[in-house]
């Protein structure tokens, strides 16, 4: 081993040796030289030289002395190459604005000297720059107009960049099936070249377009072949991130032993690493695998990790990717209010990408192709992932999110109908049983339990006619607006946080309804369970964090790790009425602090806020929905009286208590005391 490192340095000493000797030899004759055509292509070939080597300061320096004398001497050809390689060391540096000013002074000398290779050269090179910049109207002329000389003159290497710039902005432009048309072209060229980093790049280019176009079949083709190519130890990166890729497609055809085995090489290999990007990928992958596979404890657990990677990174792309998914584990588990919230999160953070992608784009692209640029570049380090119906715009309402709101409403009008239903049924079973009943002792009970659930329907109705009543009635208003074209498309952005705000208050009053008709029934069986509160006080924070933000609230997490023996489904609904409440309640600088702590062998959770506080007397009314106490909030939130009823019903459900402490103008603080383990008979 030694002998071989010696025998690389002894390589590298003397072909530097060699190298600095030709430029020694280049340097010594062109200072003899006569000011003649003669003496500029020795200056020339010094300059390539410099350049190879890297040497910029100097190189720049025999550049200008060239230049001159060409001038003087009137001496084109010198004039291009020394403009040409003052660009290629321009756009090295960094400085595109003077590459591209030197390249087109470059193109001006190759043109009055009828060169269409060095023509060729400088545009190929301008399509690189111009694309990176997102000019990809110029960008795809330049790299275009290359093509045809360097096919013509058979110049592979050539050719085999600019069949990638131009599989690049055809990427660049949503014109997919152009972008594999010249990924396959550069493909073939560095097979011919042996070009292993191109080729690896070129399949890896295939694999994700093949996956966008969903032919997962030939995507998976692309990065196993691409996996062959890969060395063991210098390419750890790339394979945990074509690892994952393969995995997702294979979950894509429903192959989840194989995408199991993918993902879980990817995530590995990435943990190894300490990469979180690919970390991230992989989870979110393995998020999906696992709500296929019905493992939905372990996809939360996934999700969360990756959620909170996502937030960490900043990587919008995979945190849309994986607020879908929660949307869609929290559907399946059945916690519908929780899957709305993560499904707002979706179409928030989908519009401000899009917006974001709309701006930065460019007004108009005029080629014979008529692309539409949506995306950043194919080829970069950090492969980013397309998002899922990326076809909302600012200027258009989006045909999907009308049928969701419709689909809302549906959904909203029949689930009310059902609890009108179950009511008046649980109604009249009470009479009937009262009209058979015989026992003066019993039929006193039924009265009172036929007058209790009387004062429930009423209740109900109360709110369906007034509250839930409102809310639809004003998407409708809405909606009659938008189908009538009665609303600008200015008018219509202005008015969708109204329209979210609004399907949101209607979701979230009829959950609560759904819920407390459930207890008031008795239909509530608790399914106790040892779990970590934690994980339960995070999951539900995330979920009010951009309201907390919009309203300038300071929230501070005090949980720890602690376990709780109770229903999870029940504690997660009083956790989130709870918070949801002290968001409610509070306004800018005001601090929402949540905690947990042993007390007296039992579980002790504390939700504190420093809002508006609580009188005395309306704290009497707070868990008693006969009372049909409400308060507006602090922006005009309104509330059905029915949160804080539920949480005490489901609480006591699990064997626990709830009460609040809270003085005006001071604050509130809500304690929930639930056993650490199951209570012995």
């Amino acid at each position: 081993m030694k002998q071989f490192i010696l025998y690389a340095i002894c390589l590298f000493t003397a072909l530097s040796f060699a190298q600095n000797a030709k430029i020694d030899s280049l340097t010594v004759r062109l200072a003899y030289q006569n000011q003649d055509s003669t003496k500029m292509e020795t200056s020339l070939l010094l300059i390539k030289e410099l350049y190879d080597v890297k040497d910029y300061s100097k190189a720049l320096l025999y550049i200008d002395q060239t230049t001159e004398i060409s001038k003087t001497l009137n001496y084109n050809k010198a004039l291009a190459e020394s403009n040409y390689i003052k660009a290629l060391i321009n756009n090295a540096q960094g400085e595109q604005s003077n590459a591209v000013a030197n390249f087109e002074i470059a193109r001006d000398y190759f043109s009055t000297l009828k060169d269409t290779l060095g023509i060729a050269k400088v545009n190929n090179n301008l399509g690189v720059i111009e694309i990176k910049r997102g000019n990809y109207k110029k960008g795809l002329q330049n790299s275009l107009s290359a093509i045809s000389i360097f096919e013509e003159k058979d110049l592979k290497d050539d050719l085999s960049k600019a069949y990638n710039n131009l599989a690049d902005a055809y990427y660049n432009t949503n014109k997919l099936d152009k972008a594999l048309q010249y990924n396959k072209k550069a493909l073939s060229v560095r097979e011919e070249l042996d070009d292993l980093e191109g080729m690896k790049n070129s399949l890896k280019n295939l694999g994700l377009l093949y996956a966008l176009k969903e032919d997962h079949r030939r995507s998976i083709d692309s990065y196993e072949r691409m996996l062959t190519l890969l060395d063991p130890k210098k390419d750890k990166a790339i394979k945990s991130e074509v690892s994952t890729s393969l995995g997702k497609s294979y979950l894509s055809i429903d192959d989840k032993d194989k995408a199991a085995e993918y993902l879980r090489e990817g995530l590995a290999l990435s943990r190894r690493q300490k990469d979180d990007l690919g970390i991230l990928r992989s989870l979110n992958a393995f998020g999906e695998l696992n709500i296929k596979n019905k493992r939905l404890k372990l996809s939360e657990n996934q999700l969360f990790e990756a959620f909170k990677l996502a937030k960490k990174l900043e990587n919008n792309n995979e945190l849309l990717y994986n607020l879908r998914l929660n949307k869609e584990l929290d559907s399946t588990r059945g916690f519908y209010e929780d899957a709305f919230n993560w499904q707002n999160q979706y179409y928030q953070l989908k519009r401000k990408l899009d917006k974001a992608k709309a701006d930065s784009l460019p007004s108009e692209f005029e080629t014979t192709e008529e692309p539409e640029i949506i995306t950043p570049p194919l080829i970069q380090k950090e492969e980013i992932n397309k998002p899922e119906n990326s076809d909302i715009t600012a200027t258009k309402p989006d045909k999907k999110d009308i049928l969701l709101v419709y689909g809302l409403i549906a959904g909203l009008v029949f689930m009310t109908a059902l609890l009108i239903f179950s009511y008046l049924k649980g109604s009249k079973d009470s009479k009937e049983k009262k009209e058979f009943s015989k026992e003066n002792k019993k039929l006193i009970t039924k009265n009172a339990q036929l007058e209790e659930v009387n004062q429930v329907k009423d209740k109900l109705f109360s709110i369906v006619s007034h509250d839930l009543k409102d809310s639809i009635s004003s998407i409708k208003a809405f909606l009659d607006l938008l189908k009538d074209g009665g609303i600008s498309k200015e008018e219509f952005n202005d008015l969708i946080p109204e329209l979210s705000e609004n399907a949101n208050n209607a979701s979230s009053l009829l959950f609560n309804l759904l819920n407390w008709s459930k207890s008031q029934m008795q239909n509530l069986q608790p399914k106790p369970e040892l779990f970590n509160i934690q994980e339960v006080f995070q999951i539900k924070m995330s979920l009010i964090e951009k309201k907390v933000n919009d309203k300038g609230i300071i929230l501070i997490d005090e949980s720890r790790r602690e376990f709780v023996y109770a229903d999870r489904s029940m504690l997660e609904i009083v956790i989130q009425n709870l918070i949801t409440n002290a968001v409610k309640f509070t306004g800018k600088g005001d601090v929402i602090t949540v905690s947990n702590q042993d007390y007296n062998g039992k579980v002790l959770i504390c939700v504190e806020d420093t809002g508006i506080g609580i009188s005395e007397d309306n704290q009497k009314k707070l868990f008693n929905a006969k009372k049909n106490f409400t308060t507006i909030g602090t922006e005009n939130e309104k509330g059905t009286g029915l949160g804080l009823t539920i949480c005490k019903d489901l609480v006591e459900l699990n064997d626990g208590r709830i009460w609040v402490e809270s003085t005006p103008n001071i604050g509130s603080k809500f304690f929930i005391e639930l056993p650490k383990a199951a209570l012995s008979e």
